[in-house]
């Protein structure tokens, strides 16, 4: 089974930046159709961005134009450069595969943007 790590989390205020990262130790995602995901405090998970094995990407609409999804040269990396945060981006932030049959989740990390 892969085990996820996400990171980079942290306290911003409205307008600044953050970058996440995630991997998964010992294990490549290159080849996986790879997602970034966030579940705010008393509401369902959601997908927010995608990036296939291709390098294809695909944003939710509230995200659109202020978030990118990248992956590292390596492929061992995907990466979410969130800009302009705004309050509502508070959410605990997870990556998983973009695909119905899910690796178990990692603990996330915590966006909370605040002034």
């Amino acid at each position: 089974q892969v085990r996820l790590v996400e990171s980079g989390g942290g306290l911003v205020q409205p307008g600044g930046s953050l970058r996440l990262s995630c991997t998964a130790p010992g294990r490549s995602l290159r080849i996986y159709n790879m997602a970034w995901f966030r579940q705010a405090a008393g509401k369902q998970r959601e997908l927010v961005a995608s990036i296939s094995g291709f390098g294809e990407t695909t944003y939710d609409d509230s995200i659109k134009g202020r978030f990118t999804i990248s992956r590292d040269n390596t492929g061992n990396v995907v990466y979410l450069q969130m800009n302009s945060l705004k309050p509502e981006d508070t959410a605990v932030y997870y990556c998983n595969v973009n695909r119905a049959s899910q690796f178990d989740w990692g603990q996330g990390t915590q966006v909370t943007v605040s002034a």
